[in-house]
């Protein structure tokens, strides 16, 4: 054999192209970058930051930094869009198609130090309505892991239905 040369996964390879988008991210918090890869070809890249024309922390501070408030919570105090919303979002913006394609999600914290990058109930959503297959993240100790997103259906018809038990008992009880 010619030269033993350590080449990445591909998984690797598209987290690695992740971690570079993740880097224009505003955010002062943690940046998250995402791409969609359809057929072996990245077709859309994304990352967390505010919708076209809206003023970024980075200009003016943090609303939730200023409140204290908690990673994974208050989203509506932020006017930023998740990565994995915005790849789908360039996608359509662009006439790509990510039906069937592999998201893969890498996220920062402030200091460069990995995140998860556990995408929120909102983005599965959008996940599943764009028809992504499967989303690929790296986790705060560096591994990877693969999530099929056909589960993710089931999961939130049984967080609903567990939600709407809650509220008709709690309505019961008034």
């Amino acid at each position: 054999m010619v030269g033993d040369i350590l080449r990445p996964t591909k998984a690797e390879y598209y987290l690695e192209i992740a971690k570079a988008v993740c880097l224009r991210s505003p955010c002062l918090r943690r940046k998250f970058g995402a791409i969609v890869v359809r057929e072996d070809a990245v077709v859309s890249s994304g990352y967390n930051g505010p919708a076209r024309g809206v003023i970024n922390c980075s200009e003016v501070g943090c609303i939730k930094d200023e409140l204290d408030l908690p990673h994974y919570s208050s989203y509506d105090e932020c006017p930023g869009v998740h990565a994995e919303e915005n790849a789908i979002l360039n996608a359509a913006r662009h006439g790509a198609n990510v039906l069937g394609g592999i998201l893969y999600v890498l996220g920062q914290n402030a200091n460069g130090s990995l995140t998860e990058a556990k995408p929120c109930n909102r983005c599965k959503r959008v996940i599943i309505n764009a028809g992504i297959k499967e989303v690929v993240i790296k986790k705060s100790d560096g591994s990877i892991a693969k999530i099929d997103v056909s589960e993710w259906a089931s999961e939130d018809t049984k967080r609903y239905l567990e939600r709407m038990e809650e509220v008709r008992k709690t309505k019961k009880g008034k």
